[in-house]
């Protein structure tokens, strides 16, 4: 140590060892805090050799901001006052270079009790300063990391389950704030039934006792909203093991839930899409050969019954064979149903005289321990809807009723209108908003337990005994209604009965002229009928019959052999051939390249199951003419002589109007557009046999040409043509000039009129020779009615 000190008490050997201390600096400084001695760790930490510090103030070295505050002094002052003063913080080496000091000033006092300085001890802690500001800046990190998260809420709980805690993630999911919920126990998360049952302070003893607790399930937000949240409980133990709390993060995971139920959803009614799909495939497939079995059948059983009805034990046995017959045809219009799969034919019919006309035959069914009301609103709206399978659908439900109440009771059937909206129950997916037609029918029977309610519309489900239902009325019923656009609920409860409601769309049309069902006297005739038939069992009985019924029959066993028939010149007055049909050519197309071959053919089509070959959403294709299988002698005389009589309805409308029909029978120049050349060949050669004139083009074009070269009254034009579509063909022909008349003719559905811009008559491919006529009746006396009120 170097430097003097007055009056010094120590010794020369300590003077020495504290000179060779390099670990601490060790000096004095004079009263007013100029150094007066420096040792070897004096220099060693701050960087100056004695002569250069000894006789310098001591705030040499304090940062300029600490001596602008009077820090040097200070300490100081506090050394006088207290005896020692103790502080740490940053100093300033000789370089300007910055160290973390540990600072001890003693004041030095004589034996007079003056003060004769300081001595001071610093030791540099720099690099403990800097792991604990570095653990310090990591855990204000850490804390300022935990706090920012708001995707999850991250909190800690004592051991008895408080909340200590509490980041942004934890306030924007749960909706507390930290005042508000720290000090509260985290059972306030909980639904009421859950915390009922104990499941926070469960979640807690799983976490202490494993380590860990996870699970899923609602929570309860401060607005009382719920949320589905994944929860992870970690206990906290410290160094001994002992727990001190828990860390519990918890994550709204409600949108994903709502996906995953979304998607099991979606896959459920794929599977029962896929499942009714090939249920109904194979239906399908097994109705069509079923009906053909039941057609020999009972076209065999009738057979007999003609030339053996008159013995009483015969016929009462032939009758029960025919009955059975009609079951089973029941039956397969039952599979066909539910797989939504039949042919509709629908009419606009009021429900209220349907119902009432089916009144008596509902009280005969039910018996007289089930007592029937009818309640029907007034002014209830029209539907479209195929009345005679709607009123086995009343009948199917109304007797589920009668076997719900064995004991008796009472049936209320109701009709009345109804507007289902987005409000309905959460409106299923393939139900459209609108103004339907409800029909509700009601029972006080037993009812059923949630498990078979949800499965009462499954095909095959019943919870009748074996062999005392077949599991398809319910499932039929829903077909359908779903098949007519409509749609279907069912209400129940145990004990408290049941209720079917059927909703159908609104009809705007006026109601439908229905000839009454009298029986008629079987009647046959003289014509020719070909016969197109593969099955060769069917095909004999059916020749059968109708050569008993007087007629000439031919026949051919598919679609070839028959035009081949038809191409020898033989007259037919009536082709009456299968749906299904083996070979390339199918019956639908068959009948088309017929009706070329034969104008004025007549065809009668028969099946047990037409698929889409004639029927699109449900229903017979406009024209289309069907006998479903299996059908007795009586619906097949009947049916037959109505296609062979039939009057063509332009002649009918020519014998009602004398005027019109002389305006329609004068020549009339038309222009036929085409690209099918055999199809244009075959609708010129019938307009040709009506006395008119008649020109062909394949195109846009070619029409417009011909259009140039001369007059032409009406427009006839496939929609689709090359190029020019057939619509940009008219509105072009009618700006060149505004009095033509056009016939649209496409395969698809019917175009919408505003979007065409004039008026038209529609044909729809495939047509007849009597909707041709039809349409030229239809549009020729608009030639002096522009303003004709039922232009299209």
């Amino acid at each position: 140590m170097t430097g003097t000190f007055p009056e010094d008490p120590v010794s020369g050997w300590e003077k020495a060892l504290v000179a060779r201390v390099t670990g601490y600096g060790i000096f004095r400084l004079s009263e007013s805090g100029v150094v007066s001695s420096w040792n070897a760790g004096a220099a060693l930490i701050k960087g100056y050799s004695a002569p250069e510090i000894i006789g310098k103030h001591f705030s040499a070295f304090y940062l300029p901001e600490d001596r602008e505050a009077g820090v040097p002094d200070a300490v100081l002052q506090t050394a006088r006052d207290y005896g020692s003063c103790e502080t740490e913080g940053w100093r300033l080496r000789k370089d300007g270079s910055r160290f973390w000091a540990s600072v001890s000033i003693t004041p030095l006092w004589a034996a007079d009790g003056t003060l004769s300085g300081f001595a001071k001890i610093v030791r540099d802690m720099t690099d403990k300063r800097l792991v604990h500001e570095a653990v310090r800046d990591s855990e204000r990190r850490f804390r300022l990391l935990v706090e920012g998260v708001i995707d999850y809420s991250l909190f800690m709980l004592s051991p008895e389950g408080i909340v200590t805690n509490w980041n942004m993630g934890a306030a924007r999911i749960k909706g507390y704030e930290a005042s508000e919920i720290v000090g509260m126990h985290f059972r306030k998360f909980y639904t009421p039934e859950d915390a009922a049952l104990g499941l926070p302070e469960r979640g807690l003893e799983t976490a202490a006792r494993e380590g860990r607790f996870e699970t899923e399930g609602w929570r309860v937000r401060k607005d009382g909203s719920r949320f589905w949240a994944n929860v992870v409980i970690d206990a906290i133990r410290d160094e001994d093991g002992k727990l001190i709390g828990f860390a519990k993060i918890t994550r709204d995971v409600t949108e994903r839930k709502v996906a995953q139920e979304q998607l099991e959803s979606a896959r459920a009614a794929l599977l029962q899409a896929q499942k009714m799909e090939a249920i109904g495939k194979l239906t399908g497939g097994v109705a069509h050969d079923f009906n053909n079995v039941l057609q020999v059948m009972r076209g065999n059983l009738e057979l007999l019954a003609r030339r053996h009805g008159r013995d009483k034990w015969s016929r009462e046995r032939l009758d029960r064979a025919i009955e059975a017959v009609e079951q089973g045809a029941n039956l397969a219009s039952q599979l066909l149903a539910f797989g939504r799969r039949q042919a509709l034919q629908p009419a606009v019919i009021n429900l209220a005289s349907m119902l009432r006309n089916m009144e008596d035959l509902l009280r005969r069914a039910l018996g007289e321990l089930i007592s029937v009301e009818m309640v029907i609103d007034g002014g209830l709206w029209n539907t479209l809807v195929d009345v005679n399978h709607l009123e086995n659908v009343v009948l199917n439900l109304a007797i589920n009723a009668r076997d719900a109440m064995p004991g008796g009771g009472k049936l209320t059937i109701e009709l009345a209108n109804a507007t289902l909206d987005s409000h309905y129950h959460a409106l299923p997916d393939d139900v459209s908003e609108g103004q339907y037609v409800m029909l509700a029918i009601t029972d006080t029977g037993t009812g059923m337990p949630p498990e078979v309610r949800d499965r009462a519309f499954e095909p095959y489900f019943t919870t009748k005994p074996e062999g005392e239902g077949t599991g398809l009325g319910l499932s039929m019923a829903y077909g359908f209604i779903k098949q007519s656009g409509g749609h279907m609920r069912l209400y129940s409860e145990v004990g408290h009965g049941t209720t079917v409601k059927a909703y159908l769309p609104r009809s705007t049309e006026p109601v439908a002229e229905v000839a009454p069902s009298t029986p008629q006297a079987v009647i046959g005739g003289s014509e020719t009928i070909l016969v197109v038939e593969d099955d060769k069992r069917v095909q004999s009985t059916v020749v059968e019959m109708l050569t008993e019924l007087g007629y000439a029959v031919l026949r051919a066993d598919d679609a070839e052999s028959a035009l081949a028939i038809l191409r020898s010149g033989v007259k037919i007055d009536l082709l009456f051939s299968d749906v299904v049909m083996p070979g390339t050519t199918r019956s639908v197309d068959m009948a088309k390249m017929a009706a070329r071959i034969v104008p004025g053919l007549k065809v009668l089509f028969t099946s047990g199951y037409t698929h889409n070959a004639m029927v699109h959403g449900g229903r017979l294709d406009p024209g289309v003419h069907l006998l479903s299988k299996p059908y007795s002698r009586e619906q097949l005389a009947t049916k037959v002589r109505r296609m062979l009589l039939k009057p063509h309805a332009a002649q009918s409308r020519r014998e009602a109007s004398a005027d019109q029909a002389s305006t329609a029978a004068s020549p009339l120049s038309l222009l036929l557009v085409d690209d099918e050349t055999q199809t244009r060949e075959a609708v010129s050669e019938l307009l040709a046999q009506t006395g008119h004139e008649v020109l062909q083009a394949a195109d846009a074009n070619e029409a417009l040409d011909v259009l140039n070269a001369r007059p032409v009254a009406i427009l006839i034009t496939d929609v689709q043509l090359p190029g020019d579509s057939g619509i940009e063909l008219a509105r072009e022909a009618r700006r060149r000039n505004p009095d033509l008349r056009v016939v649209l003719a496409s395969g698809g559905d019917r175009p919408e009129a505003q979007s065409v811009g004039f008026d038209f008559e529609y044909l729809r491919k495939p047509f007849s020779e009597e909707q041709l006529r039809d349409a030229i009746e239809a549009i020729v006396p608009r030639r002096a009615t522009s303003d004709d009120p039922d232009r299209v």
